[in-house]
């Protein structure tokens, strides 16, 4: 087996372009498969800690799904009425004694225009800006650094108040205290009375980039008519949970006006229905790379084969001769069999090593945890060796099945 490992490597060493083109049918086939569940697998680790800005125990109802809308159910949503700031607060009104964590939020339409500024100094366009009540902190996982939160009576008495992002900070304001200052944002003038503890960046997109202010002025300034209200609710504890969503459903159906044969007109999320979105976002997006994977597998054993006999014919002679001297068919049939089994199998190492770069890459600049794929990993040796016995099995026998003295005369 040394001699024939050896005399497999010289071969492929002998036309190393062509080895390596064949190779690389494999490579990209197995590093399309690797680098999606790499960052896939990835994501997943951190999903817990990336989609759960809802706080723990808490659903939300709003008058979009979380992760948007297709072309195919636009129009659906779109006709559905917004959930007004009347309703909102009603909905606070029922829930009193069964939920004291409401918190209310509605964010600007086109945040990519969104830009804030101070004196002579702007931020990029593509603020988070937005109105919320007190409760913002709890729901979304945020915390005040320095200055104060929102209070009842800022959303009451409707004041241009603002709580910023750090990020914010550095950029309107790198050498003062930010306390007190009027800022500029969507050309409204708001006073900074509070400033977020860093959160850093989730999915690739920073946290601490945000404006918020009382969700009175936010809907009196840009237009109640324009916006939709979410309203996040925090269960008393994990046992009660369940009872309150059904007790919030109650009310938000109350508020909303509708009957009892008429369907919710609004959308109802938890951090776990947050995840089982995600989760079957990543099976669609696993499924299709391996499809793909798949195609260009096969795609990459059918050119092994086909560079196998063509290596087969060129050594007509060599083998001839090899069989002369007393080499039997199992070692002729082994040594090809085993320069296919090289060809397919370095070829995934390759892709192995390329797709685990490229998927941690992407985890990486989503913020995400960075992992091996070992499963994934095995199953891509598993795959291209069988790959290479399967499709490097014919020229292999055909090799073997030479008769000596015609492969002898072969020219």
């Amino acid at each position: 087996m040394n001699e024939i490992l050896k005399m497999a490597f010289g071969s492929l060493g002998v036309n190393k372009l062509r080895s390596f083109l064949t190779m690389s049918g494999i490579t990209i086939g197995v590093f399309s498969v690797i680098g999606v569940m790499t960052a896939v697998s990835a994501l997943r680790g951190s999903i817990e800690t990336g989609l759960s800005f809802l706080g723990s125990n808490m659903f939300q109802f709003s008058r979009f799904p979380a992760f948007g809308v297709n072309g195919n159910s636009e129009h659906k949503y779109l006709a559905r009425r917004r959930v007004s700031l009347d309703q909102a607060q009603r909905y606070i009104e029922f829930m009193r004694g069964s939920a004291d964590v409401i918190c209310l939020k509605a964010f600007a339409n086109g945040n990519p225009l969104v830009q804030a500024s101070y004196g002579n100094h702007k931020t990029t366009k593509g603020v988070t800006f937005g109105g919320t009540n007190q409760y913002f902190l709890k729901a979304n996982q945020f915390e005040i650094g320095t200055g104060r939160n929102f209070s009842p009576e800022d959303v009451d008495l409707v004041r241009p108040f603002a709580l910023i992002g750090q990020e914010i900070v550095d950029k309107l304001f790198p050498s003062e205290n930010p306390l007190g200052k009027l800022l500029k944002a969507n050309d409204r003038t708001y006073t900074v009375i509070g400033v977020f503890a860093s959160k850093g960046t989730m999915f690739g997109g920073s946290e601490d980039n945000i404006i918020m202010i009382p969700i009175s002025r936010f809907l009196m300034d840009f237009g109640a008519e324009q916006y939709s209200v979410n309203i996040a609710t925090e269960s008393p504890s994990q046992t009660q949970y369940n009872a309150t969503m059904e007790k919030g459903i109650t009310a938000m159906r109350v508020v909303r006006g509708l009957r009892p044969e008429q369907d919710n007109d609004f959308e109802i999320y938890s951090n776990d229905t947050l995840i089982a979105a995600f989760a079957k976002v990543a099976d669609v997006v696993s499924s299709g790379a391996f499809v793909i994977s798949a195609i260009a597998l096969l795609a990459a054993g059918v050119g092994i084969m086909n560079i196998m006999l063509v290596s087969v014919t060129e050594r007509t002679k060599e083998i001839g001769v090899r069989k002369a001297v007393g080499a039997r068919k199992i070692v002729i049939l082994t040594q090809f069999l085993v320069e296919s089994v090289v060809l397919s199998v370095t070829g995934g190492l390759v892709g192995i090593l390329l797709g685990t770069v490229a998927g941690d890459g992407l985890a990486a600049v989503l913020s995400a945890e960075i992992v091996f794929p070992w499963g994934w990993a095995a199953a891509g040796v598993v795959v291209c060796t069988a790959i290479g016995v399967v499709f490097g099995m014919y020229p292999a026998w055909k090799a073997a099945s030479l008769d000596p003295i015609e492969a002898l005369r072969y020219e």
